[in-house]
């Protein structure tokens, strides 16, 4: 049972770790995009106010709830490899 603890808490905090980076880099690609689109055409709204109601949108957007896919997948995967491993 120690080690079924373990592995979860282990497990979460890699998880949490590889959330966060994937978050910010996403946030990161993001903001570079409108900064381009931005500078591509006439905006009526000064740059940084642009990219935050972006960022706002982006926020919201169905791409960024898929990055909580990062804990769903790799718990599925864990779990059906301990029932086929302990049932078979």
């Amino acid at each position: 049972m120690i080690a079924l603890a373990r592995l979860v808490v282990i497990g979460f905090v890699v998880l949490t770790i590889i959330y966060v980076c994937l978050s910010f880099y996403s946030r990161s690609i993001r903001k570079g995009k409108l900064r381009e689109k931005w500078d591509a055409g006439p905006q009526k709204v000064d740059r940084e106010t642009f990219v935050q109601r972006g960022l706002e949108k982006y926020d919201g957007s169905i791409r960024r709830k898929l990055i909580l896919g990062v804990y769903i997948v790799p718990v599925v995967v864990v779990s059906v490899i301990i029932y086929l491993t302990n049932h078979s």
